[in-house]
């Protein structure tokens, strides 16, 4: 196995690890010392860019919504719908009381 210099300790790891109320075995606080120094790593190399003169974005790509023009058709008939619905009350739909609903 590799062993990784960490830029974070292993004790700053296990405080992390017990504010988060966190119990991890030795084996765990190790992995996830490395893997938290990789992440802040990753980071440092973000960090190190020239964005300068890129905008800020929330995304890679320019995005466009495709939508349609709203067009009123018409609807289907009230009557056919309720009459192939299991249960009708009142001209509604009927459907099973939730959450000890009273009547």
């Amino acid at each position: 196995m590799t062993v990784m210099v960490t830029r974070i300790s292993t004790e700053e790891v296990a405080h992390v690890a017990r504010l988060a109320r966190l119990a991890l075995t030795s084996e765990e606080l190790e992995r996830v010392t490395e893997q938290l120094a990789a992440v802040l790593d990753h980071a440092r190399d973000v960090e190190a860019l020239d964005t300068a003169g890129v905008p800020p974005t929330a995304h890679p790509l320019p995005l466009a919504n495709v939508l349609r023009d709203d067009v009123v058709t018409p609807c289907l008939d009230r009557g056919e719908v309720l009459a192939q619905a299991p249960a009708v009350e009142a001209n509604r739909f009927r459907v099973p009381r939730i959450l000890g609903e009273a009547p």
